[in-house]
């Protein structure tokens, strides 16, 4: 696989800033890292982005463990997940399948993670969800090599500083 050109958030004057931007209100939207973080895995593992699975990876937080992060897309049949972290990732994968069924977020979906996270908290999770959504989008389309990001210094810089943003 041969990259197609680079992220377009690195070529289109201030859209880097504003996506790190939106994720810095995600990370402060009261909902735990952790789960923020199994979430945009399993969105990416869905959509097939490479390079955000692999910065999942590389820039693991220490407060979750390996086999909850390698088990989330099996988190249905996996015993290692809280209820509240099911109704996340049950909206996550609805969200981002929205073309797969009639009523793309079923209520049934909606209410249980209305049961366990907040009007606040939910926004929060809406739009963590679209971030990494969009985040795949680029990088897919564009064909994002998964790892590539760590041999341009300047790739790498402005990776680390939305890490460290978060």
């Amino acid at each position: 696989m041969q990259e197609r050109m680079k992220n377009p958030a690195l070529i289109v004057p201030g859209a880097m800033q504003v996506l790190l931007t939106l994720a810095k209100c995600v990370e402060q939207g009261g909902v735990p890292s952790t789960t923020l973080t199994l979430v945009h895995l399993r969105v990416s593992q869905i959509n097939g982005c490479s390079g955000c699975v692999d910065l999942d990876f590389h820039f693991k937080k220490g407060e979750d463990t390996d086999q909850r992060r390698f088990l989330v897309s099996a988190w249905r049949d996996a015993p290692y997940y809280t209820d509240a972290e099911r109704a996340a990732l049950a909206l996550a994968e609805a969200v981002t399948r929205l073309a797969d069924r009639p009523d793309p977020v079923p209520d049934d979906i909606w209410n249980e993670a209305a049961r366990h996270y907040n009007e606040s908290q939910l926004a929060t999770l809406i739009l963590g969800i679209a971030l990494a959504n969009v985040w795949n989008r680029l990088n897919v389309t564009t064909r994002q090599i998964a790892g590539e990001w760590a041999k341009s210094s300047e790739t790498k810089q402005l990776v680390e500083r939305a890490l460290a943003a978060q």
